[in-house]
């Protein structure tokens, strides 16, 4: 299976790992401790945004995300997005966090054009993280994924993004890996994501290589992997335990996203 569950799948693996860090590359991909998170609430509600909002407005979105998160409480919310879930008119706050990047991958699949998607990732960010570099997240992870989709090789991948976000790709995971820590904001996090995608010989390589730099696992896992599900499959073995953890409304979303996206492939071949 490839698309959007990359991202769900590696929220849910790196999910027992975020505050409990390995850089054991063997960890066990599933635990009692394995849940889906904020990461995965959020990219479902994308996903409902591009299916039911043909505007794509930031209103539409605002809504959905807010709904959303109110009915899946305790899911890992950070401080700052959970008041703007608790408030009654919830507006941008300027973030730079990596949210803005952990659930665009809904954009990145039903973009018809590189145009389309960093457009969109622009609206999917600002709902919340209407920072520049909350923004640039969200929009370079939207283009690795719409250009891995396009069958662009990685170097390709790289050179748009480092061209185009100014991100320093040029670091390779064992360069990164001593000094890696804990960070949650989109220009930490979301280079060392894509690192972890350019080096992963498939799926559950990219993941086990994001969630062993020993930092935001869950969030760093469904960035990398959500761009990852662009070009390999999401092997069984990880797919039909994740599911199996997911709500009914989120495999319902998850399989009329797919239908949509299907058509809209259909629609441009």
């Amino acid at each position: 299976m490839k698309g959007i569950i990359g991202a769900i799948a590696g929220d849910v693996i790196g999910s027992a790992y975020e505050f409990n860090p390995t850089r054991d590359y063997h960890f066990e991909l599933f635990t009692p401790k394995s849940a889906f998170t904020d990461d995965t609430v959020l990219t479902i509600a994308n996903a409902i945004w591009l299916l039911e909002d043909e505007t794509h407005s930031h209103e539409r979105l605002g809504s959905i995300m807010h709904k959303m998160c109110q009915r899946y409480e305790w899911r890992g919310y950070g401080g700052r997005f959970a008041q703007w879930i608790a408030s009654k008119d919830p507006r941008p706050y300027n973030s730079f966090g990596n949210g803005s990047a952990m659930r665009v991958s809904p954009v990145g699949y039903y973009a018809k054009t590189l145009d389309e998607a960093l457009a969109l990732a622009k609206v999917s960010a600002e709902v919340t993280h209407n920072h520049p570099e909350g923004i640039k997240g969200a929009q370079a992870t939207a283009a690795a994924i719409f250009l891995a989709r396009q069958g662009k090789k990685k170097q390709e991948i790289r050179d748009y993004v480092e061209k185009t976000f100014a991100y320093d790709l040029s670091r390779t995971l064992d360069e990164i890996r001593p000094t890696f820590t804990f960070d949650e904001t989109c220009q930490h996090t979301v280079p060392e994501a894509i690192t972890c995608f350019m080096e992963g010989k498939d799926y559950e390589d990219v993941v086990r290589l994001s969630v062993a730099l020993a930092g935001d696992a869950d969030t760093i896992a469904a960035i990398a992997g959500s761009i990852s599900s662009a070009v390999d499959d999401v092997p069984n073995h990880i797919t039909q335990p994740v599911i199996a953890l997911l709500s009914e409304e989120f495999c319902t979303t998850l399989l009329r996203f797919n239908q949509l996206v299907a058509k809209r492939e259909q629609e441009t071949s």
